[in-house]
């Protein structure tokens, strides 16, 4: 079952769609539920809904495998998911081999503070939520954004699961705030990536598993639960990462 709520954003000075996500049994027990959020909440659920008309499906594979968790879907803004789901500006590593000139990114405190400080503490009040029992999850941007705000709140978020992450966006400056950063709270990551994200542009393909690797690297030699697979052939589109949500849900409440 899935509800939608309009937040008013403060930080941001926007509203926002937000879809829930209930378990198939949620009105016939009184029980609590851990708790999922996950970003461009339009290619979570349906993909009547979805941008490019291919979602995750994910309220398809709950309800089919009657998995008692609570999902929160933030729907992106078209205009500004690159501003709001990069922490920093483009940095050299983006410019140098990716070839990025613009200058964008820069809202991603705002997004994961209103994440925490706004919505969370509505959807911990409306719904029956474990609150210390909350994760986050995210693809390509989604998952630097998603890696930034267990940096951020590492109490918050137990565990965190990233697909196909285009952390090569602000490379330099989350590798340096996961080295400086105590993620003791955090039980666990799980990250991957295809082999083939930008299909026959072998370059490009190859130094996004590098970026990926890269993060991969430095959050093993600090943290005893961290995951990095490889996606032979997999792509950087939505029919590739709906493949894996076997694999992230299973890794969230495991």
């Amino acid at each position: 079952m899935i509800e939608s709520l309009k937040v008013h954003m403060n930080r941001l000075n926007q509203e926002r769609n937000i879809r829930i996500y209930l378990p198939k049994k949620y009105n016939e027990e009184d029980k609590r539920y851990e708790v999922l959020y996950m970003h461009d909440g339009q290619n979570v659920f349906q993909s009547t809904d979805a941008i490019g008309g291919v979602s995750l499906e994910v309220e398809n594979y709950l309800d089919e495998n009657e998995i008692e968790l609570i999902v929160v879907a933030i729907d992106q803004n078209r205009q500004e998911r690159v501003n709001e789901y990069c922490p920093w500006v483009n940095g050299e590593y983006s410019r140098e081999i990716f070839g990025l000139t613009e200058s964008t990114g820069g809202s991603g405190k705002e997004y994961v503070d209103f994440v925490v400080n706004d919505l969370k503490p509505l959807i911990d009040k409306k719904y029956r939520t474990k609150k210390d029992s909350t994760s986050i999850a995210g693809i390509s941007l989604g998952g630097l954004i998603s890696t930034y705000a267990a940096c951020c709140y590492p109490q918050v978020f137990k565990k965190v699961a990233v697909l196909s992450s285009a952390f090569y966006r602000n490379q330099e400056q989350i590798e340096k705030l996961l080295e400086e950063t105590d993620l003791s709270c955090v039980k666990g990551f799980y990250i991957d990536c295809g082999t083939a994200e930008a299909k026959k542009e072998i370059k490009i393909s190859e130094a996004f598993i590098n970026s990926n690797e890269r993060i991969y690297h430095i959050l093993n030699k600090k943290h005893q639960n961290v995951i990095f697979e490889t996606c032979q052939d997999a792509e950087h589109n939505y029919t590739e990462f709906k493949k894996r949500v076997p694999k992230l849900i299973s890794f969230i409440i495991d």
